[in-house]
């Protein structure tokens, strides 16, 4: 990617953001999005698989037909999870009493009583969808237009990339994430792996419109001490940073487009970037004080066909360093916030000040759950 060198400025002076009597910690994801529940691998032909969003049940199937759903994961009957039950063809068999359900959540049989009777009330049904290896459920109102707005990440089919999937538990609110991926000034936290690194912030912008809420910055880096670590090194091929304008630099943009969040990293002079990683941190539990933090890191491959298998391992062995470090420290954020009971931050980053606000304007509060919920106001 090229920025024009005009647009190469960054100033430490925002303007303070809105106030919102909201604390961030306390501010619940909001459900109108589309959100990744599971892989794709882990969603097995007639084994129903439990899954939760914010405290609230999922159960995903899929038959042997091919097809694919997702049902709230409790039976009507004794509100036992549906996942421990039975696919039977295209329907799911509570494994208490039987009583089946089709993928639209109705109730079609129970077994011991008369079926020309009407049947009971089901349960919930959530629109579902698969792709990029990934199994995306809707559980907010359809009418609204993330419904409509299915996440786009082209590079994913690209073939001269290779994508490894983040698929993780971390034991912090889903704000820790996006504060730390966005927040480069913590590059002290990874020294041992990576060396010193100054992080030198070019650009931010911002929009908290209605249907337009991101942020996004654009960072370079200098090393200050130490050498490139092997598994950087083939993750990210450092350029020719001698330059004075854009065209010279590295360039790393993040952006949070509400809930997403992406990293994009261009080696000086290159027209595709060298890493591109979409994120997403789905809250688990009903206090939505633990995340599943799925992604996609897709990496150039290098020109030499073959090599980027045996840079695999390396790569890995790097990657899953930089994760540990990052998801120990996200959760004695967690642990302090839990110990003051409030969010004690004095943050002087304009970036992560922006970002908060983008958080806060997406976000509920945590008095709309359990699903489902009417937003009012």
């Amino acid at each position: 990617m090229a920025i024009p060198s005009a647009e190469l400025k960054f100033s430490m002076q925002i303007p303070e953001a809105r106030s919102n009597p909201r604390d961030l910690r306390k501010t619940g994801l909001h459900p109108d999005y589309w959100y990744p529940l599971a892989r794709s691998r882990d969603v097995k032909v007639n084994k129903p698989h439990g899954v939760t969003f914010a405290g609230e049940p999922v159960v995903l199937v899929r038959t042997r037909s091919g097809d694919l759903y997702a049902l709230e994961d409790r039976c009507a009957h004794r509100q036992v999870p549906l996942h421990i039950g039975v696919v039977d063809g295209e329907n799911l068999q509570c494994g208490y009493h039987c009583w089946t359900y089709d993928k639209t959540g109705s109730c079609v049989n129970v077994p011991y009583t008369d079926k020309a009777k009407t049947m009971p009330n089901g349960v919930r049904s959530y629109p579902c969808r698969e792709a990029y290896n990934l199994v995306f459920v809707y559980l907010g109102d359809q009418s609204q237009p993330g419904f409509t707005n299915f996440p786009d990440i082209p590079t994913f089919s690209k073939p001269n990339y290779k994508t490894r999937f983040l698929d993780r538990e971390v034991g912090c609110h889903y704000s820790f994430m996006h504060e730390n991926l966005m927040d480069m000034n913590h590059q002290f936290l990874h020294r041992k792996l990576m060396g010193r690194i100054r992080s030198i912030p070019l650009d931010m912008r911002q929009s908290t419109a209605p249907d337009e809420n991101w942020i996004e910055v654009d960072y370079t880096f200098v090393r200050t001490s130490g050498k490139q670590n092997i598994g950087e090194r083939f993750i990210i091929k450092r350029g020719d940073t001698s330059g004075t304008d854009a065209a010279g630099k590295d360039i790393m943009t993040i952006r949070t487009d509400y809930p997403y969040q992406t990293l994009k990293f261009w080696t000086a002079g290159s027209t595709e970037p060298a890493l591109d990683l979409w994120n997403v941190y789905i809250p688990r539990d009903a206090d939505q004080r633990t995340n599943h933090t799925y992604g996609l890191m897709m990496i150039q491959k290098p020109g030499i066909p073959g090599l980027m298998h045996l840079l695999w391992p390396i790569i890995v062995w790097f990657t899953n360093g930089i994760f540990a470090e990052d998801r120990e420290i996200v959760e004695l954020e967690q642990q302090a916030f839990d110990k003051q009971g409030a969010d004690w931050n004095q943050e002087v980053f304009p970036v992560i000040r922006g970002l908060r606000e983008v958080l806060l304007n997406g976000g509920v509060p945590m008095d709309r759950y359990p699903l489902p919920y009417k937003l009012t106001g």
